[in-house]
């Protein structure tokens, strides 16, 4: 590219940039304190707590899922062998909480109650 050409370039460039403004407001300041308002009134009921557990526990199992069974990417090329991996990292998403659970300790014993430990004293 000759220099000439490089300079008229740049001087283009730089007239166009000088035009645009300086800030974007995409709305006005009072809009947009109603809109988080609205929403944050409607945040507080019950049906939209409950509509949002569900999504959240939805949302817990994907990102547990994509940590621990490495669903960013795949690892064969093609579709078959694609479907096929993703069949079976389904299946090892589902059975690995089977497992670990199998393979947790039996937990502690509880402590025997205040009315157990009177009834099974003895004198």
């Amino acid at each position: 590219m000759a220099k000439s050409t490089l300079m008229r370039w740049r001087a283009r460039r730089r007239r166009a940039w000088e035009v645009r403004p300086r800030s974007l407001v995409l709305l006005p300041t009072r809009e947009l304190h109603e809109i988080q308002q609205a929403n944050g009134l409607g945040q507080r009921t019950r049906q939209w707590q409950d509509r949002y557990a569900i999504r959240a526990g939805i949302e817990a199992t994907l990102s547990r899922n994509i940590r621990t069974c490495d669903r960013r990417r795949t690892r064969c090329r093609g579709l078959r062998k694609t479907h096929v991996q993703h069949v079976l990292t389904a299946l090892a998403c589902n059975v690995t909480p089977v497992a670990d659970w199998i393979a947790s300790p039996a937990g502690k014993q509880r402590a025997p109650s205040h009315l157990h430990a009177l009834c099974t004293a003895t004198s």
